[in-house]
């Protein structure tokens, strides 16, 4: 209870959260903001953007030197948000933004690695394409965790991804196997925003616990 009318109104209003697609695909972010919204706590609202003259695929060094400096001007325009999350399995803008910022930016590889250690003793992250292996594998140790998790890739492009189809399915499943069965991995993160909202299929297909974040509520399922 407040006195404070200040604080009654941003109690009213709730919390704001931004998310940052630092590719320039519409349909990636899209996928990105309707899976926010379905696991956001009350009272939170949820907006997700993308720069407009990024690639519309980050999938080599050359795609990410020119998204970076969009991403982060893009979060420098964007002041006032309580937090910010980067919607792509990078840590593209992170450093810079949190420098930029004063609220928390929350970097999806991180978030994902530090659940999915809670989940079993070997995790793997599936990927979209080959050249971004090299960075996510930079990601896990510096997390400390490259003698627990594995990086494969699909063999899919990030906007292929995004649109699904058969044959993304297939390459998915494949590479899921192959995680499971050679690497001995009881977890997968799926490391891409174009692969976002393919949780519930995935795991219900290869018998993987699936978490997510209902309403402040944690469920397993």
């Amino acid at each position: 209870m407040t006195n404070n009318p200040q604080e009654t109104a941003a109690a009213v209003a709730g919390h704001r959260l931004l998310i940052v697609n630092p590719n320039g695909n519409p349909e990636v972010t899209r996928l990105v903001e309707r899976s926010a919204r379905r696991v956001i706590g009350p009272g939170t609202s949820v907006r997700a953007v993308h720069p407009a003259d990024s690639p519309l695929s980050i999938e080599t060094p050359d795609d990410r030197d020119l998204a970076e400096p969009l991403a982060i001007a893009l979060l420098r325009r964007n002041p006032g948000y309580d937090a910010y999350v980067m919607g792509c399995f990078d840590d593209i803008a992170v450093a810079g933004g949190r420098g930029a910022l004063d609220a928390p930016i929350v970097c999806a590889a991180e978030a994902a690695i530090s659940l999915a250690r809670l989940f079993a003793p070997r995790f793997a992250i599936v990927t979209t394409v080959q050249t971004m292996v090299p960075g996510i594998l930079s990601l896990v140790a510096s997390q400390g965790v490259a003698d627990r998790c594995s990086v494969r890739a699909a063999g899919i492009g990030v906007a292929r991804a995004a649109a699904g189809g058969d044959e993304t399915e297939a390459r998915l499943d494949a590479t899921i196997r192959a995680a499971r069965e050679i690497d001995g991995a009881g977890a997968i993160i799926l490391g891409s925003g174009g692969l976002t909202g393919r949780a519930a299929g995935l795991s219900a297909r290869h018998g993987l616990p699936r978490h997510r974040l209902d309403r402040g509520r944690r469920r397993h399922g």
